[in-house]
């Protein structure tokens, strides 16, 4: 979610770990480069208007469909107990593949930068909001975006893909897409197990100046379909 509730606020401000995830790349060793590397093999649809998205929280799946055929099934990061992601029947509402969010991100003065809400930003320090790179709202301050996977459920509720995936998920959907959140869907028996990236919980955190920059918003492959 853009986490504008007060609730999700407070809960963003007393986690230390936040999504993240896009063209200057950092180091970090072997587990970094295979989560960079990391990517699943998606298809253009035949009629956009066909494509619908189908979402597993007990999985942490995302299927996107046309009709029965699968387009892409990646693994997301759903929301964590206490800031569930919500289930049911949703649609794309609003697309932004540069969003940023308005109360919290990073404080910045020259070469220093820091995590803080925007209403905590020490004076004199600009700010700029947390990048959530390929934003589709499916319910107001929920969506899709670019975020560190984790293999248990880690957001405040929005559905984190993998930084190589958002840019593909985006172009596959559009404003109106049907979006299904349940606790279980049936492709999980036949999709469900694909490969997944290394767990991002170990993995380093980008920089600051990932954020503040532009870096966060390319920091992916160039996007390659079927």
């Amino acid at each position: 979610m853009n986490f504008k509730s007060t609730l999700v606020l407070a809960a963003m401000v007393s986690t230390a770990a936040l999504m993240s995830s896009c063209s200057t790349m950092s180091s970090g060793g072997a587990g970094l480069a295979a989560y960079h590397a990391y990517d699943r093999p998606t298809t253009l649809p035949t009629n956009p208007n066909n494509v619908r998205v189908k979402v597993s929280i007990s999985k942490q799946r995302t299927y996107v469909m046309e009709g029965s055929k699968i387009l892409l099934a990646m693994p997301v990061c759903v929301g964590a107990p206490g800031s569930s992601t919500p289930t049911g029947s949703f649609s794309i509402i609003s697309k932004d593949a540069k969003y940023r969010a308005n109360s919290h991100g990073y404080a910045y003065k020259g070469n220093q930068v820091q995590k803080t809400m925007l209403s905590k930003r020490p004076a004199g320090w600009s700010f700029k909001g947390t990048p959530m790179p390929y934003w589709c709202e499916f319910k107001t301050d929920y969506g899709f975006h670019t975020g560190w996977v984790k293999h248990s459920p880690a957001s405040h509720g929005c559905i984190r893909m993998h930084e190589n995936l958002a840019p593909k998920f985006f172009k596959l959907v559009k404003i109106g897409t049907p979006v299904s959140i349940a606790y279980s869907q049936p492709e999980d028996a036949t999709y469900g197990n694909i490969p997944l990236p290394p767990d991002a919980g170990p993995l380093p955190d980008y920089a600051g100046s990932m954020y503040v920059g532009d870096g966060y918003f390319t920091q992916h492959k160039t996007p390659v379909y079927q």
